[in-house]
């Protein structure tokens, strides 16, 4: 059935922010160290991290294992989402001026705007509201028994807690490498900003994550993205009113900015990948439409094994994605490489 299309109304899209501090690599650092789970994957060593632990007070070890027991560092990050912090000593103030059914409310998590009555009435100690928060996040690993811990636990010592290891991992592991961290959260920020202005906002979080392929939402308007160097490689995904939140790994020339020719994984990866006239027909193939394996075997008229693993090596550099069975062509990962390009040239 054909459309007669009589308004000029496009697609809404989302503004991209992006912010850095120290208070996030923080919160962030406590949040890896006590994830056992995940740590093994960073990028960071496990000698290193055992370094680390080994280097940490008595006092820091004790209020890490309440961490890991209550994933208390979701608090921190929610709180952080509150205002811009310029330091350590105006995040603690704003804690202690807090009143406690506001502290609760602010770390019980955002689940979306239809749930928020629950979450207000929760954080007043409405059990059957807390229930019900539970009952929808249930698909979540920790969810359930983090709002049970936050609707539950003395607000008091909830906060003595949070203001504590706060300000234990800054003195001990932030403060250290101040210097340095600072300067690298900096120097990503002032590439991400100039990147910005040359991209669309998918493409720059796209661009900037590394490969997420993030569409706008009806609630969302804006996309907080929050350089940081501690769960590299990995991106972590966050969500607070109104606000999509990437905490995405900084890159490489952003650490080794002596090194004026160093380029980003990402930039390598996407030329390897398009370095093969098999994946380039592949590319061009799937620039017309989405295809299974089957069909590009056919059509490109190649082994399926042969194929796979050139869609392998593509996906790898995430310029192709797979979804319902298909393969399909990030366009915009591809139409930003040249923009890239001359950024790395020109720095």
């Amino acid at each position: 059935m054909d459309v007669l299309h009589m308004i000029s109304r496009k697609r809404e899209t989302y503004e991209v922010r992006i912010e850095a501090s120290l208070l996030w690599e923080c919160a962030l650092g406590i949040a890896a160290i006590t994830n056992s789970r995940l740590i093994d994957t960073l990028e960071k060593s496990k000698e290193s991290w055992d370094r680390l632990k080994k280097s940490l007070s008595e006092p820091l070890i004790v209020d890490l294992k309440l961490i890991e027991k209550n994933n208390t560092w979701k608090s921190l990050l929610l709180l952080l989402h509150q205002k811009e912090f310029q330091d350590l000593s105006e995040f603690i103030t704003f804690l202690d001026e807090l009143d406690d059914e506001k502290l609760r409310f602010i770390c019980i998590p955002y689940i979306g705007l239809k749930f928020q009555d629950l979450r207000i009435l929760a954080s007043k100690g409405d059990v059957s509201s807390r229930n019900k928060l539970k009952k929808y996040t249930e698909d979540n690993p920790y969810f359930p028994d983090y709002i049970e811990f936050i609707c539950t636990t003395n607000v008091r010592d909830l906060r003595d807690h949070l203001k504590r290891v706060m300000t234990l991992w800054y003195e001990e592991v932030i403060v250290p490498e101040q210097e340095n961290l600072s300067q690298i959260l900096k120097r990503d920020k002032q590439s991400k900003e100039k990147m910005r202005r040359n991209l669309k906002p998918e493409a720059m979080v796209e661009w900037a994550t590394g490969g997420i392929t993030y569409l706008p939402e009806p609630s969302v308007h804006t996309v907080l993205l929050i350089p940081q160097s501690i769960y590299r490689p990995w991106n972590v995904e966050g969500d607070v009113e109104g606000v999509k939140v990437f905490y995405y790994p900084v890159a490489n020339e952003s650490i080794y900015p002596d090194d004026k020719y160093m380029p980003s994984n990402f930039l390598v990866q996407k030329h390897k990948a398009l370095g093969d006239e098999a994946r380039l027909r592949m590319v061009k193939l799937l620039k017309g439409s989405e295809r299974t394996l089957q069909e590009i075997t056919n059509e490109l008229n190649m082994g399926k094994s042969t194929v796979h693993h050139h869609l392998k090596i593509l996906r790898s550099a995430r310029l192709v994605e797979t979804g319902d069975g298909k393969y399909r062509l990030k366009e915009n990962a591809v139409q930003s490489l040249s923009n890239e390009l001359m950024q790395y040239l020109t720095d």
